[in-house]
C-alpha cells in the first residue's frame, strides 16, 4: 500500500512537471509550482534516517581518517553560530574535529565566548583568536593550521553540517583513498528540515568546474595537498574555493562524489547562496582563478564572464593554421532544408577551413538532383557522394568518413540551421583540447524551446535529452544549459569529432541503423578515454518535428526495440547511472526534477573519477 501511494505521488508530480515545462500559461505554471512545493515539502526529506545515524554511532570507525572542518568566524550572527556549532557536536562519527579562526571585532566578543562554551562540551574543537581580519582566505588558512586530520573540509560560519557529514566523508576517504571528495548540498532559509531545494551534482566534471564552482559544499581533500598548493589564495577572495578546487583536481587525482546531502547552505542577504549580487567582487576573483588554472595546465586561452551570473566562459586560443573540418551531411530530398543548412554553414564560417560531403541517399525527386548540380558553382570544397544502399545513418557516415580529409569530422543533419557566427572557432576551441573526443551544441526548435542540451543515459530506461522543451535561453538546473558541460553523450545531429578518435573506436556501429547510434558512439568514445563536451556557445535550429515521437508501429517499432536491446546489452545497468546525472534526480522526465521517491538512503554508488594529466597518452597529444 505504501509503495502504491508513493507511486501515485510520483505520477502527480510528473504531471505538474509536465505542466510547468510545456508553458501552458502563467496561471497553470504557478499552480503547478505551488503543488510541487507542497508535495515535496516532506520534513527532513534530505536528512539521514535516525536508524542510519544510530548504526553509524555504533560502528567501529577507528581506522577512518580524521576530517578537520576549517571555518573562519567573523562577527557571526549568534543564532547562526550556535546552530553551526550544534551541527558539529551532533555528528554521528567522532572522527572529526572543528578548527575555528576568529577575526571578530571587540563588539562581537560573544563569538569567542560561544566557542569556548562549546569547547567545554567537546575536546574536538580547536580555536584561535586572530588579531585582525585578514580576509576569508587568510583567516581560513589560520584555521587549517590548527588541523590534525589527514583530510580538511571547508564550512562557512552561517551554515550547517548534516549529522552524518564527518562519517560519510571519512568512510568514503577510507574506502577509496581519494585525493578529493565532495557531496550534494541543500539550500534553506530558516529550517534545514524544510530545504528550499537540493543541489544534486554530477560526478567530477572538469569542464563544468572551469565554468562555475558547481562543487561548493561539502568538499574534503588531503591536508598535505592543501598546503602543497599554498592553501587558500587571498588574491582570489570571493572565489577562493573555486580556485582551490581547480588546483586540487589538476593532474592525476582520484576525485569522489558522494551523492548525499551532507551540507545545508543558508540563504540570506549576505550569502552567495542567494546569488553573487551580494558579493560583486566574486566575478573578477573567479576569472583570475580560472585564468591561473589555464596557465598551470598549459591551456592557451582566457576567461570571460559567462551567460549568467557566477558562470564563466573560457575562450581558447586557436592554432595559427586551423585544422580542416570535414562536414558530413546525409540527405534524401528535402532540398529546402539542405539549402538552409548549407547557407548557414558557409555564411557563418568566417573563412575557416572546411569541406562539405553531402551524402545522397536514394532521393526520389528529380528536383533534388538538379539542385545538386547548382551546388558546384555556389559552394567551395563541396562534393556530393552517392550512397546506393538503404538508409542506415551509421553506415552512411562511415562511408563518408572514408572520403573525408579533415582532422575533424562534423556530423550534421540536413535539417539543422547554424545560428552562431564563426561556428568553427566555437567547436574547435574545445575540440582541440587533447582530452576531448567530441563536442556537441545547443539545438533549439523553431519555437525557441530546447531540443538538445546534452544527452543523459538512463532517462526513460535508455537515454534522453537534457532539459528538452525548456526555454532555450534559460540557464537550466545549476546552469547546465548555459555552461560548457561534460556529458556522457551528445546528439549526432551536430557533433564535432576528432577523426582519429572516430577511427580509434571503429566509427559508428552499423547495427544501429536509426536510433541510439550517437549514444553508443559517444559511450564508446568515453570508454576509450575521450571526453564528450557540450557547449551553449554554438546554437543551431533543428527543424526536427517535436511530434515525430518514437518509432511505435510495425517494422520501425521492431527495429527500435532491437537497437534499444543492443544498447542495453552492450552497456547494461551502467546506462541507468550516468556519471553526469545525479541518482537523486528523476529518470522519468528530462527537466532535472528531484525524484518523487528518492533512492534508499546511501544506496547510490560513489562516483569515482581517476583524472589524468593532459598529454599523458598518445591519443591525448594536441592537434
Amino acid at each position: 500500500m505504501l509503495l502504491r501511494l508513493k507511486r501515485i505521488k510520483e505520477l502527480v508530480l510528473l504531471f505538474f512537471d509536465m505542466v510547468a515545462s510545456q508553458g501552458l500559461g502563467y496561471t497553470a505554471k504557478k499552480a503547478a509550482g505551488f503543488f510541487k512545493r507542497r508535495l515535496r515539502a516532506k520534513k527532513g526529506r534530505f536528512l539521514p534516517p535516525q536508524k542510519a545515524l544510530q548504526a553509524q554511532k555504533g560502528e567501529d570507525t577507528r581506522l577512518f581518517p580524521t576530517i578537520s572542518i576549517c571555518t573562519a568566524l567573523y562577527n557571526t550572527d549568534p543564532a547562526f553560530l550556535q546552530a553551526f556549532l550544534d551541527s558539529f557536536l551532533a555528528q554521528s562519527c567522532q572522527n572529526g574535529e572543528l578548527c575555528l579562526a576568529d577575526a571578530s571585532d571587540e563588539q562581537h566578543a560573544y563569538v569567542g565566548q560561544m566557542v569556548h562554551r562549546a569547547m567545554e562540551r567537546s575536546d574536538r574543537i580547536r580555536y584561535v583568536k586572530l588579531s585582525e581580519n585578514a580576509g576569508i582566505s587568510a583567516n581560513t588558512n589560520q584555521a587549517a593550521k590548527l588541523a590534525k586530520g589527514e583530510y580538511l573540509a571547508l564550512a562557512d560560519h552561517d551554515d550547517l553540517l548534516s549529522p552524518d557529514a564527518c562519517y560519510q566523508l571519512a568512510k568514503a576517504a577510507f574506502e577509496t583513498k581519494a585525493d578529493f571528495l565532495y557531496s550534494d548540498e541543500a539550500l534553506f532559509t530558516k529550517d534545514p528540515k524544510r530545504p528550499i531545494t537540493g543541489h544534486f551534482k554530477p560526478d567530477f566534471a572538469p569542464h563544468y568546474l572551469e565554468c562555475c564552482n558547481y562543487i561548493c559544499h561539502l568538499a574534503a581533500f588531503k591536508r598535505a595537498d592543501f598546503w602543497a598548493v599554498g592553501g587558500l589564495c587571498p588574491a582570489c577572495d570571493g572565489a577562493q574555493d573555486h580556485d582551490l578546487f581547480l588546483k586540487l583536481t589538476e593532474g592525476e587525482k582520484t576525485v569522489v562524489h558522494i551523492p548525499l546531502v551532507l551540507y545545508y547552505w543558508r540563504v540570506h542577504a549576505a550569502s552567495t547562496s542567494g546569488g553573487v549580487e551580494a558579493k560583486p567582487y566574486v566575478t573578477q576573483a573567479a576569472i583570475r582563478a580560472i585564468d591561473a588554472h589555464l596557465q598551470r595546465v598549459g591551456i592557451a586561452g582566457h576567461t570571460e564572464p559567462g551567460l549568467f551570473p557566477s558562470t564563466y566562459r573560457v575562450v581558447y586560443q586557436l592554432p595559427d593554421k586551423l585544422p580542416l573540418i570535414s562536414v558530413i551531411i546525409p540527405n534524401k530530398d528535402h532540398v529546402e532544408d539542405l539549402e538552409k543548412c548549407l547557407v548557414s554553414l558557409y555564411e557563418k564560417s568566417h573563412g575557416a577551413r572546411f569541406e562539405v560531403l553531402v551524402v545522397e541517399n536514394n532521393s526520389q525527386n528529380s528536383e533534388t538532383f538538379a539542385y545538386y548540380e547548382t551546388l558546384k558553382g555556389r559552394f567551395s570544397n563541396l562534393q556530393v557522394l552517392y550512397w546506393q544502399k538503404g538508409f542506415n545513418f551509421s553506415a552512411i557516415n562511415n562511408f563518408a568518413r572514408e572520403k573525408a580529409r579533415g582532422e575533424f569530422l562534423l556530423l550534421l543533419n540536413n535539417d539543422v540551421e547554424i545560428l552562431t557566427e564563426n561556428w568553427p572557432a566555437e567547436l574547435l576551441g574545445l575540440g582541440c583540447r587533447p582530452e576531448v573526443g567530441a563536442v556537441g551544441a545547443k539545438l533549439c526548435y523553431p519555437d525557441g524551446t530546447l531540443q538538445h542540451g546534452g544527452v543523459i543515459t538512463g532517462l526513460g530506461g535508455f537515454a534522453g535529452h537534457s532539459h528538452k522543451y525548456a526555454r532555450a535561453q534559460a540557464g537550466g538546473y545549476m546552469f547546465r544549459i548555459g555552461t560548457v558541460q561534460d556529458f556522457s553523450c551528445c546528439t549526432a545531429a551536430l557533433l564535432l569529432v576528432k577523426a582519429r578518435a572516430f577511427d580509434a573506436v571503429g566509427g559508428l556501429d552499423e547495427q544501429f541503423e536509426v536510433a541510439f547510434n550517437d549514444v553508443d558512439f559517444c559511450l564508446r568514445l568515453r570508454q576509450a578515454g575521450w571526453q564528450v563536451v557540450y557547449t551553449p556557445y554554438l546554437q543551431a535550429c533543428h527543424y526536427e518535428s517535436k511530434s515525430r515521437g518514437l518509432d511505435q508501429k510495425g517494422e520501425a517499432k521492431l527495429r527500435f526495440e532491437k537497437e534499444r536491446q543492443r544498447l542495453a546489452g552492450r552497456f547494461g545497468k551502467a546506462l541507468l547511472r550516468d556519471p553526469f546525472y545525479n541518482p537523486n534526480l528523476t529518470l522519468d522526465m528530462e527537466n532535472f526534477a528531484e525524484a518523487a521517491v528518492l533512492p534508499q538512503y546511501g544506496s547510490a554508488p560513489l562516483g569515482i573519477v581517476q583524472t589524468k594529466k593532459a598529454g599523458s597518452s598518445e591519443k591525448e597529444q594536441p592537434i
